[in-house]
């Protein structure tokens, strides 16, 4: 079981760096907002991360 909180740990840090990485610290404060949403089930906070995250995605195609 450590193993395993173990790997996941490394793969969310690991996510975090690359969103990090490419879209700025919007992109942190997007996926930010969607997992504090996720986490208090709150659709609004959630659903503005959601928001934020797919027009940083879609920004070059725009």
């Amino acid at each position: 079981m450590p193993a395993l909180a173990l790997i996941s740990a490394v793969f969310v840090v690991g996510f975090e760096q690359i969103v990090q990485w490419k879209y700025g610290a919007t992109g942190i404060v997007g996926l930010l907002m969607l997992s504090i949403g996720l986490k208090a089930k709150s659709p609004a906070v959630s659903s503005a991360g959601a928001v934020l995250l797919a027009v940083l995605l879609a920004g070059p195609v725009l």
